[in-house]
């Protein structure tokens, strides 16, 4: 695996504390959202389609601070949106530096090269560079000609610099497991530090919703692209070996979304990253008051086909606590890509899925207008 001893031992460190105090839910990466407004539209994305008065609205220095003391996660992983639109993100990345957490700024890197002065390298700062396989399959993703040679060169001048780079990889139902591979291994020439790989989330609101994947279709298409790469061992992932064990379809978990809390301009994101059905006004307020048993899959139609690692990668890392050995011989003989699967999770008892996008965001308009209302009848 592709994580750094230092993060491995601050982490496990952290996760071990957490367990001989009996805590039962806890954050393990906080997911950060200062802007939802991005550079790109890409066909699978569920985070843009707000109207401008939303995306239009920040997560200041003092905010975004805030949400990472008040989470005490020991890694952050700052999203959007594009984070690079954000005028004040170096001095969110120093911020958080400052607190020993570990970084990593996801981008779509359109604008790194013109930015990367701005930043320093550290052990505790990571990019994440957003690379949805090679450049054909990469740019019709991001529905962009060029995109994926920019970033590329943008990782190239990154990587020259001193800094930590990770390449952070969506795969869709298009995705053939011979060209994945083949792309990895590019990846490898590349010397980037880490691979981030995860199925695609269907996003009620994505524009294409034929390319999202079911979990059958997730588990074979894993074991295929690890069948290339000496059970995954070839490659250098930034996730636990149980969690690639589980995309391919070898290990049976039940989503955590309590191990990555979301703060987004709308406060604490209620249930996770992936949904936004409610939000906490502070992160004590979201892990008392969700009603996690009435998410997940099984559990929740919208769940139903999920296998992304910020609902995934909690449990995989609980499990490494609770089977060590387990997780080593993964990691030392590869993923097993042959063999019957695990039982997967049965959806007869789901709940139906509820639409409640609109109300929401009828909600945050509401609240923006009265703000601006408020401050203009202050000036008068």
């Amino acid at each position: 695996m592709a994580i750094p001893l230092l993060q491995k031992a601050l982490v496990g460190a952290y996760v071990l504390r957490k367990h001989l105090a009996g805590e039962r839910r806890y954050p393990l990466a906080l997911m950060l959202e200062p802007l939802f407004r991005c550079n790109l539209a890409c066909a699978g994305c569920g985070k843009i389609d707000y109207p401008a008065e939303i995306l239009d609205q920040r997560l200041s220095v003092e905010e975004c601070l805030g949400a990472v003391d008040e989470c005490g996660a020991p890694v952050v992983s700052i999203a959007g949106g594009e984070p690079l639109l954000h005028k004040d993100m170096p001095a969110i990345v120093a911020g958080i530096v400052a607190r020993r957490k570990f970084v990593y700024l996801c981008t779509n890197a359109l604008l790194l090269e013109r930015q990367l002065d701005r930043y320093r390298p550290s052990p505790f700062f990571t990019w994440s560079v957003h690379l949805d396989g090679d450049e054909g399959m990469h740019d019709r993703s991001v529905c962009r000609a060029g995109v994926y040679r920019r970033a590329v060169a943008a990782i190239q001048r990154a990587k020259a610099a001193g800094f930590h780079v990770n390449v952070n990889c969506t795969l869709f139902d298009d995705a053939r497991p011979e060209r994945v591979a083949s792309f990895f291994d590019t990846l490898k020439t590349m010397e980037v530090d880490g691979i981030t790989v995860s199925p695609g989330y269907a996003y009620e609101r994505a524009p294409e919703q034929q390319h999202f994947l079911t979990r059958n279709r997730t588990r074979q298409l894993f074991r295929d692209i690890f069948a290339r790469g000496e059970g995954g061992r070839r490659w250098a992932f930034s996730q636990s070996s149980l969690f690639l064990d589980f995309l391919a379809g070898n290990q049976t978990y039940h989503c955590t979304p309590w191990g990555n809390p979301t703060r987004t301009v709308f406060g604490w994101q209620r249930p996770c990253y992936l949904l936004g059905e409610g939000y906490a006004a502070s992160f004590r307020e979201l892990m008392d008051d969700t009603d996690w048993e009435a998410y997940g899959t099984g559990r929740y139609e919208k769940c139903a086909d999920c296998m992304v690692h910020s609902g995934y990668e909690a449990s995989a890392v609980r499990d490494t606590l609770a089977r060590p050995l387990a997780a080593a011989r993964v990691a030392l003989r590869g993923v097993a890509t042959d063999g019957p699967m695990a039982p997967d999770i049965p959806l007869g008892g789901q709940r139906p899925a509820q639409h409640v996008h609109a109300q929401q965001v009828a909600i945050r308009l509401d609240e923006i207008r009265g703000r601006k209302a408020g401050l203009n009848g202050g000036t008068r």
